[in-house]
């Protein structure tokens, strides 16, 4: 027995250390495995880690750009863009912890319900925002919370000094910068900037660690100066506003243009809008109303009228138009002034403001003639300025006017005009018979334009308008001291279902000053005046008075009126 156990101890191996040399030399073997593999990955062959690495964490973002600068004609901010953060999320990263979620909600500042409810809806994206431009406030407590899948974007958000006082002219855009009104929609292509690319890397909460390379940069949007000058834009809103308010009206606009270049000086609207606000309003107050609505322009007409007599030939300044006794039976239709104003000439037609004179001229005059000036002059087409929702207006071709439609047409009924179309058609009588081409850019140079009148046609009715501002005029309040102004007055009845109304007006003037050598051409247009007065001459005239005033002086534009004290009518106006 003692050989048999020496025998088993000494001849054989013991099974169960063997098996543990056999494991051990298994681990060993894998350990010289793993250790040359380690070696060859990270010494010998390193690109495999780095590609896997680069792959989880390398990621392309866009670079924003900002949209270019609009500024008024001395180089002032109108339109600028801003750097501001949105918060946004990926749905699968966020923490399933309602009170996390609504800790988020707290620092975002919107209830927690609809902050659920909106990351429920897009659980399957990997990208969603939370809230858009926030203040840095805002941002700074949404990543102290330090959740899992919260993100900054950087973005750019347009701000909007003058507010409202230019809000019709500049527009706005919307949360994506594009452009939806106005200038900024106008030209959305020149001022709207390219974003970029660039690759970078995150760590595993997704925040940026470091910028790897530049693929592609921004290209910022270039920068746009219009012809508006910003100090007198705010003159002619704060005018218009408190017209509009003095006489309860229900809307009213002014233009403004340089006599020269066709440039827009200043355009406002009421109502208005604040473009810094993100609900804006009412739609109808974010109109341009001097741009896109028509009316019948009225008595505003007759001094083309007149400009399409004298250059036919048949009538001069001085010719007598007998309007006996104050009114015209034209075909089924009756012309009227507001009284018998008897033996008149073409200048006392235009000073007094007589529909049966400029009826009586037109009727003489055959209907093309007189067709092919206001046509010339731009009306029943847009003025091409570029600005968006621009309206053509109405002037019927002259084959399709009766004897009525041509009569009404000579006080500027039967058509209908914008405010820019009929402050385009006066510059030409401002700019000796030129037709200039209106800009809301400001030009480098003088822009082309067009003759329309002969020059002195133009010179002989704006001699006309000066007396229309003089004494015994419809437009004695419109004058400026110091200065001669040339204008004319309109009281429109407004159309209806059932016919033109007794109740509801559009009070007019337009005009230009120094009329020597016009430099500015105004036309102010207050809707529905229901306060007491509403013609054209008591409401509109004294807006026009009062903004070119300011503009002149502005300007640095001297007088050119004679020395010595100036009387300015201040009571009703008989006449439209």
């Amino acid at each position: 027995m003692r050989w048999q156990r020496h025998e088993s101890a000494g001849g054989r191996a013991d099974p169960a250390l063997a098996r543990r040399r056999v494991v051990l030399a298994c681990f060993a073997l894998a350990g010289l495995a793993l250790a040359g593999r380690a070696v060859f990955l990270q010494v010998l062959n390193t690109d495999f880690l780095r590609r896997q690495g680069e792959a989880r964490h390398l990621r392309v973002v866009s670079v924003p750009a900002h949209r270019g600068m609009i500024m008024d004609r001395n180089g002032e901010p109108l339109a600028i863009s801003t750097p501001v953060d949105s918060v946004w999320a990926d749905p699968g990263a966020l923490p399933a912890d309602r009170r996390a979620l609504a800790r988020l909600a707290q620092a975002l500042g919107m209830p927690a319900e609809r902050l659920v409810r909106r990351i429920a809806a897009r659980r399957e994206r990997e990208f969603v925002y939370l809230r858009r431009h926030v203040d840095p406030a805002t941002a700074a407590r949404v990543m102290a919370l330090g959740l899992p899948g919260v993100h900054l974007q950087r973005e750019y958000r347009r701000y909007y000094p003058m507010g409202e006082v230019a809000a019709h002219v500049v527009g706005f855009t919307n949360i994506d910068d594009v452009g939806q009104e106005g200038v900024e929609l106008g030209w959305d292509r020149w001022l709207r900037g390219e974003p970029g690319a660039k690759r970078v890397l995150k760590d595993r909460l997704g925040r940026v660690v470091r910028d790897v390379a530049l693929l592609r940069p921004a290209r910022p949007g270039r920068d746009l100066r219009l012809a508006l000058d910003r100090r007198l834009q705010y003159l002619a809103y704060r005018e218009l506003k408190a017209a509009v308010l003095r006489h309860r009206a229900r809307g009213g606009s002014i233009v403004v243009l340089d006599a020269r270049t066709g440039e827009v000086l200043a355009m406002a609207n009421q109502p208005a809008y604040n473009p810094n606000r993100r609900d804006r309003g009412p739609r109808t107050a974010r109109r341009n109303r001097a741009v896109t609505d028509v009316f019948e322009p009225g008595s505003t007409m007759k001094p083309f009228t007149v400009a399409a007599a004298l250059e036919s030939g048949r009538f001069r300044p001085d010719t007598p138009v007998d309007t006996r006794p104050g009114l015209l039976r034209v075909a089924d239709a009756t012309v009227r002034d507001i009284r018998n104003f008897g033996l008149l000439d073409v200048t006392e037609v235009v000073r007094r403001s007589s529909n049966v004179g400029a009826a009586k001229i037109a009727l003489a005059l055959p209907a093309r003639r007189l067709w092919s000036v206001y046509a010339r002059l731009g009306f029943g087409r847009a003025t091409a300025s570029g600005f968006p929702g621009e309206a053509d207006g109405v002037l019927l071709d002259h084959r399709r006017w009766h004897v009525v439609e041509q009569a009404t047409a000579a006080f500027g009924y039967g058509l209908s005009v914008t405010a820019l179309q009929l402050a385009r058609a006066y510059a030409a009588l401002a700019a000796d018979g030129r037709l200039p081409q209106v800009s809301f850019p400001r030009r480098a140079g003088n822009a082309g334009s067009e003759r329309v009148l002969p020059a002195r046609v133009a010179r002989q009715v704006r001699a006309m308008l000066e007396g229309v501002v003089g004494p015994g005029g419809t437009g004695r309040r419109a004058a400026v001291p110091g200065y001669r102004v040339a204008g004319k007055t309109g009281t429109v009845r407004k159309a209806g279902p059932g016919g033109y109304s007794d109740t509801r007006y559009v009070a007019l003037f337009a005009g230009m000053a120094p009329a020597s050598r016009p430099r500015l051409v105004a036309v102010v247009v207050i809707d529905e005046p229901r306060a007491g007065a509403y013609y054209g001459g008591e409401v509109a005239a004294p807006v026009f008075a009062r903004v070119m005033a300011g503009a002149l002086r502005l300007l640095d534009v001297p007088p050119d009126a004679p020395r010595g004290p100036m009387h300015v009518a201040l009571g009703a106006e008989a006449a439209t």
